[in-house]
């Protein structure tokens, strides 16, 4: 297997930056990284708080433990939270995704074509 396909698959199933460290790029795969990491963590935290808030309302009394409330005082919490917000981080997470497929296959192709 070449590196190109290696270092795509790397960064297609691990985590987006996996095929530039593969390539020996730490600069490029720790920048897709760290990107993907800091929005990952905003987007749980921000999902987790929203949650406890949820259940907190449930445990208080002020909403019933029933599906169609829950559903409807989430949809209420995200549009309070920002769901645009958690839709640009999503947005980002999966285009660090995406460059890091695309470039580090771009790399490994020219590093295949070198070798040959």
């Amino acid at each position: 297997m070449n590196k190109s396909t290696k270092a795509l698959l790397f960064s297609a199933l691990l985590f987006p930056g996996c095929g530039h460290y593969y390539l020996k790029k730490p600069i490029i795969g720790g920048f897709l990284t760290v990107i993907s990491v800091v929005c990952l963590s905003v987007f749980t935290i921000s999902v987790f708080r929203l949650a406890e808030a949820i259940s907190d309302k449930i445990l208080n009394g002020e909403i019933a433990p029933d599906i169609i409330e829950i559903t409807a005082a989430m949809t209420k919490g995200l549009a309070d939270t920002g769901l645009h917000q958690l839709n640009l981080l999503t947005i980002t997470i999966f285009g660090c995704w995406i460059v890091g497929m695309v470039d580090s296959y771009r790399i490994g192709r020219k590093e295949d074509l070198k070798q040959q």
